[in-house]
């Protein structure tokens, strides 16, 4: 599968970023590592060897050195090898659209798509299992991982919105490609700190790993082509922030919450490229929506078209009736 698929919007699958634990202070990185991941200290060596680890935005290179409490530890992790996944029917599954060949899903925003480091249980996928179980069936015709069975691409944890899973192979083949090569159409629905001058435009800038911290991208000269467009859609006052609408040409990992920190105008509660201690919500939310989809749908080859309301608790802060409209389009 190409890594744009694998990566879109998503992130490592695996990532590690916390604060130093009072038990861990003065303890050698690799054994802190070993602990809190539950892996081997051989494969924690292997990791800081790769520039995989960082504290304090400094990138790691013996596995002796010693943390200390409070320090910031990033840890960009190998995905586990996971030879299935268990059905859960208590995970909630909100359908947008089924039919034999796919199913469009809303995910919330405290859902993960799929297993890795930490979220092992509860994921999107073991809710999706539990409802159509012919998905697990995929990997083992070569369609797909058996991680993530019928997933053809990813949100981050944090973000809302559509998502399609393929159900056969064929449907799993035709969405890849369309992902591959940028024929889905990806909308989203954001709000920005700060007033973006221009009615709309074109962030063309590429993103790689950031130097300085192995969890997170950046815009940097060697990276992968990357372009998102936008649409102001309305300024809101009090504190300044921009109702903005978002298309995806290219499926970098964090594009659009790289791009929107580049132009100085970050996704409202985004830790990682915003102001950590600025919270514009109560929980643990971007402040980003993928709210619509349109695809070629596999078996017709006709155009699907899914929509996912503005969530309530984004139109709390504003633009509601403008982001509506950008969701619901011609």
């Amino acid at each position: 599968m190409p890594d744009e698929i694998i990566e879109s919007e998503s992130g490592p699958a695996d990532v590690l970023d916390l604060e130093v634990p009072a038990l861990m202070d003065a303890m050698r990185v690799d054994r802190a590592i070993a602990m809190l991941t539950e892996r081997s200290r051989s494969s924690a060596v292997a990791m800081i060897a790769a520039g995989a680890v960082a504290v304090d935005g400094v990138v790691v290179t013996k596995a002796s050195f010693p943390l200390l409490e409070g320090a910031r530890l990033e840890v960009a992790l190998p995905s586990l090898e996971v030879e299935s996944v268990e059905p859960d029917p208590s995970v909630e599954v909100d359908l947008v659209h089924v039919d034999d060949d796919l199913v469009v899903v809303s995910k919330r925003f405290d859902q993960v798509v799929h297993p890795g480091a930490g979220n092992k249980e509860g994921t999107l996928v073991a809710g999706l299992l539990a409802m159509f179980p012919e998905i697990a069936e995929l990997p083992n015709v070569g369609a797909g991982e058996p991680a993530r069975p019928g997933i053809v691409h990813r949100l981050d944890k944090g973000t809302s919105g559509l998502l399609v899973v393929a159900r056969t192979p064929d449907a799993y083949y035709s969405l890849t490609d369309q992902m591959a090569a940028h024929t889905a159409r990806r909308l989203y629905v954001g709000i920005i700190e700060g007033h973006v001058e221009e009615e709309q435009g074109i962030v063309d800038a590429p993103i790689s790993r950031s130097a300085s911290s192995p969890t997170k991208m950046a815009v940097r000269p060697d990276g992968r082509d990357a372009r998102t467009r936008y649409r102001v859609l309305e300024r809101l006052d009090g504190p300044a922030r921009t109702i903005i609408g978002l298309e995806l040409d290219t499926g970098r990992t964090h594009q659009i919450r790289v791009h929107m920190s580049a132009i100085g105008s970050p996704v409202v509660n985004d830790p990682k490229y915003g102001q950590r201690n600025e919270k514009r919500l109560d929980h643990d939310r971007l402040a980003l929506h993928a709210g619509r989809l349109t695809i070629e749908h596999p078996r017709t080859g006709e155009p699907l078209t899914a929509r996912a309301p503005w969530p309530a608790d984004l139109a709390a802060l504003g633009g509601a009736e403008a982001a509506a409209g950008w969701i619901q389009g011609d």
